[in-house]
């Protein structure tokens, strides 16, 4: 089972919280986040809203088709993201900070602009935006929790997040399958944090222990599952490592749905590399190479490599590119 971290320790003991979450991303990457202060009734209204609107008719759904959305916003059918080239079985929406456009944008700045909100059903969009801002303040929190566990000041990632931080919000159902098919690929997360909602009852997720073995995570009540992104492996040289996971599709009958959300710096920041203490830099494995999916220190050019290879469709409708399939980090 994965380590289980409370943020109210936070307040009671500060080290022995920090040496715990230092310890946790380091070991595994991968823990439970329990007493984060988000609401039980905030929780069951996302869970809520997500199956209202999966329950709609496909025609009522497509009113905010991905496709419509030059910033990859909105919703994607089933099949309709790939990760390592393959199909991924789910559908979603993807909702990001509502900002108007940049006129002649390039590169990563095509990522910024509006939602595609549903106006089924009623209060989506006020819930989702509420929850974007009480679970960045949990993750604003783990962050400076981390720099000072590994000797850096309590502020250091706050620059990064100043101004106009590009937040992802993705709103999942997993259906089931009579055969074996990925609900999502083995991959790593490109940003810095994850903090991921399971649905009571879900079943798939899995991650990558050190040996090669998978390690099934089912839902914690209460809790969220977090994990660390990319950004947070370049920023510690390599002690905080990202760790590979997947999502199998759910049998027969089954479905699941969860709702990630990513805590991501402003599309322009680079991450800041922290300087470890000689005890802890001694421990540091170096960031993993991968040539067929390189990590870049400037957030938006890994957001706009992620976004691009998985929905190679919008890339191509919007964009006119039609990049190869590769790892997605979402």
């Amino acid at each position: 089972m994965l380590p289980v971290l409370d943020l109210t320790e936070a307040d009671r003991d500060a080290d022995a919280f920090r040496s715990r979450l230092r310890e946790a991303a380091h070991d595994i990457g991968f823990f439970y986040l329990v007493g984060h202060g988000v609401p039980d009734a905030q929780i069951d209204e996302v869970l809520g809203l997500a199956r209202t609107f999966f329950a709609l008719p496909l025609d009522a759904k497509n009113e905010i088709s991905q496709l419509k959305s030059p910033q990859f916003r909105g919703y994607s059918r089933l099949g309709g993201e790939l990760t390592n080239g393959k199909v991924d079985w789910r559908e979603q929406i993807d909702i990001g900070p509502q900002r108007p456009t940049i006129d002649n944008a390039t590169g990563y700045w095509r990522l910024q602009g509006p939602n595609l909100w549903p106006t089924i059903p009623a209060g989506f969009r006020t819930a989702f935006e509420r929850w974007d801002a009480n679970l960045s303040a949990v993750g604003v929190r783990l962050l400076r929790h981390w720099a000072v566990s590994l000797g850096a000041a309590e502020d250091t990632f706050d620059p990064a997040f100043a101004d106009r931080p590009a937040t992802l919000i993705k709103v999942v159902r997993y259906p089931g399958r009579d055969d074996y098919v990925q609900g999502v690929g083995a991959h790593k997360d490109s940003g810095v944090l994850t903090l991921l909602l399971l649905e009571p009852g879900s079943t798939g997720l899995q991650v990558e222990l050190a040996d090669g073995q998978w390690l099934d995570v089912p839902p914690l009540a209460g809790s969220f599952v977090v994990n660390i992104g990319e950004l947070l492996e370049v920023a510690t040289g390599g002690y905080l490592r990202a760790t590979q996971h997947r999502v199998l599709a759910p049998r027969p009958g089954v479905d699941r749905v969860s709702i990630p959300y990513f805590v991501n710096p402003a599309l322009d920041a680079t991450i800041p590399i922290i300087d470890l203490p000689p005890e802890l830099a001694a421990r540091s494995r170096g960031v993993e190479a991968d040539p067929n999916n390189p990590i870049f220190n400037t957030y938006g050019e890994n957001a706009w490599k992620s976004r691009t290879r998985a929905h190679p469709d919008v890339a191509e409708r919007h964009h006119g590119i039609k990049p190869a399939g590769a790892a997605s980090a979402y």
